[in-house]
């Protein structure tokens, strides 16, 4: 059975990562664990303004922490009834210590990491992707679905291809993690910044036989562009809520086309979810 891990803030609980999670458990049958990052030091109040302006702050702290902790198992307590009305398998993780650290580490354990684009752990809003979103996806032990604000159900699968190893990587991985989406159409989808280039597949006769095998019945587009301009204006032109598959999400990472800021324009441009992994 595969292990899927859907990661919340306790204090904001994304709906969309719970709605995506659930579904994709119940489609390919995988126990889901909800992985709760309770970190000691994050609160949803600032401490220093209660030290600095109340008069008997230890009492206003603690009246504000019996909120928060009301708040955390509000939460637990949604995820939990939701996962058993959808009649899945499921468990529950509520890490204490360092957020970042400790799903990294349960990152090491899992087949796939749900979570919200607009996750930051933190009181304070940042653009997305925010610090968090990136430190995790550059040093994540297993591929992560980044998942929009709003849910809305994937009628598409856009396979980003640009003929490197991290590229075809991810696509594998898809394939193996979330293969009962395969049914939905399948694009395969390049971008030549070589405008000299042919219109071909990178291996093209291979790659085409691998997608025989794997997506039978794919449409498969080239293009000639930029592609960090080419695939975000691709997408806002499509009607269909596709799940796109991309790679190299990595620090020092060497792909010439899927560098990190790839998956970065997506988040910012697009409102689609992403698949993102990339070999070590």
């Amino acid at each position: 059975m595969k292990k899927f891990l859907a990661v919340f803030d306790g204090y904001k609980m994304s709906m969309s990562t719970l709605q995506y999670s659930i579904e994709l458990a119940k489609l390919e049958e995988a126990h889901l664990v909800g992985v709760f990052l309770d970190e000691f030091i994050y609160h949803s109040y600032s401490v220093y303004e209660v030290m600095t302006k109340e008069k008997n702050a230890k009492k206003v702290l603690e009246k504000l922490d019996e909120k928060d902790k009301k708040l955390r198992d509000e939460s637990v307590l949604q995820f939990q009834k939701a996962c058993n009305k959808a009649g899945i398998h499921f468990s529950i993780h509520r890490d204490e210590n360092i957020a970042l650290q400790e799903l990294k580490e349960e990152s090491m354990f899992a087949d796939l990491v749900i979570i919200n684009e607009y996750e930051t752990f933190t009181r304070y809003k940042e653009k997305i992707p925010g610090r968090f979103i990136k430190d995790l996806l550059a040093d994540v032990q297993c591929p992560v679905l980044v998942v929009p604000a709003l849910y809305k159900e994937i009628d598409k699968i856009l396979l980003l291809y640009d003929g490197g190893p991290s590229s075809l990587y991810a696509i594998k991985m898809f394939s193996y993690l979330l293969g009962h989406l395969k049914s939905l159409p399948v694009e395969v989808y390049t971008v030549k910044e070589n405008y000299m280039a042919t219109l071909r597949l990178p291996g093209n006769k291979r790659m085409r036989e691998f997608i025989k095998w794997h997506f039978p019945k794919a449409k498969v587009t080239v293009e000639k562009g930029i592609a960090e301009e080419q695939v975000p204006g691709y997408l806002r032109n499509h009607k269909e809520n596709e799940l796109v598959i991309l790679g190299a999400y990595r620090r020092g990472e060497l792909s010439r086309w899927f560098k990190t800021s790839m998956a970065d324009i997506l988040m910012r441009e697009t409102d689609t979810p992403l698949f993102i992994a990339h070999n070590k």
